[in-house]
């Protein structure tokens, strides 16, 4: 399996750790919506950052992020200073899954008119190579902590913000089973990084924490008080059977889609061929 490093293991924790290799001269990572200062100096600078294939990005991807926010703000020490979708590259071969260049078009027009603190990092799926998660969450703290040098508190000071992977329940479920995660990637994403987890119906969460016991205080687990299923895979469903996906889906991104004839057929484009996560699963609605 394609793993990330283990905390401490490749380089000295101690040391700054090596810049991940960008796929293109010309990538800028995206922060006109990066908080420049904290509200509360006191409290912990935290980034949320959601992997997945995001094909298409839907309203319930979008809402993880409002209820991340939620209990961040009414249950932690936290203060989320941004938020990032991170699109799987085209590496990850499956039926359904749109070009990396549709997918971050459909999710830039989502967040463009839909929020005020989100973004689109275009650094994964600008590779050719898959990136593995714990891979993308050390280029998220590479760029916020070594090349910005983590946030202004307003004190005259600067805190390193603490990266998190934010995801649905489902991950859980698939980091709980054995085979499926690396025990390094598992200790470096937990272990370093944390997770916030959105509860989904069908899950059963406690049985899923009980085999990550060694990293139960980094999994922070929300409750979603108004029950949402919509997946990607639900969405392209109804596209091929030419069904409305209206209200499920930002318009933007159903205009992104119309105009591209997206959907049609299970392929979207894309070879259908052994995925290329490896054993690693997807960490949103697929």
């Amino acid at each position: 399996m394609m793993s990330g490093i283990a905390e401490g293991q490749g380089y000295d924790a101690l040391q700054t750790p090596p810049a991940p290799a960008t796929p293109a001269d010309d990538y800028l990572f995206p922060e006109y919506r990066l908080k420049r200062t904290m509200d509360d100096p006191e409290k912990t600078p935290l980034l949320l950052v959601a992997c997945g294939s995001f094909s298409p990005i839907t309203y319930l991807h979008l809402r993880m992020f409002e209820m991340a926010a939620d209990y961040v703000k009414l249950s932690t020490d936290y203060e989320i200073i941004g938020g990032y979708l991170s699109p799987v590259s085209d590496a990850y071969r499956k039926a359904g899954l749109a070009t990396a260049e549709h997918r971050v078009a459909m999710c830039q027009r989502a967040v463009d008119r839909t929020s005020n603190w989100l973004m689109v990092d275009t650094w994964e799926p600008m590779h050719k190579e898959y990136q593995p998660t714990a891979i993308v969450l050390d280029h998220f703290d590479f760029e916020i902590n070594t090349v910005r040098q983590g946030i202004d508190t307003g004190n005259g000071s600067r805190k390193p913000v603490q990266v998190a992977l934010l995801a649905g329940a489902d991950l859980v479920h698939t980091m709980s089973t054995p085979g499926v995660w690396s025990e390094k990637d598992l200790d470096h994403i937990l272990g370093k990084y944390g997770t916030f987890i959105v509860e989904r119906s069908g899950t059963d969460i406690d049985e899923a924490l009980a085999a990550l016991q060694p990293w139960k205080k980094k999994i922070n687990i929300i409750q979603q008080l108004i029950q949402n299923d919509v997946s990607s895979t639900k969405i392209r469903l109804f596209l091929r059977r030419d069904m409305s996906v209206r209200y499920l889906i930002p318009v933007p991104v159903i205009e992104y889609i119309e105009e591209h004839n997206l959907y049609r057929d299970d392929s979207s484009g894309q070879p259908t061929a052994d995925k290329g996560k490896a054993r690693e699963e997807p960490t949103a609605s697929s």
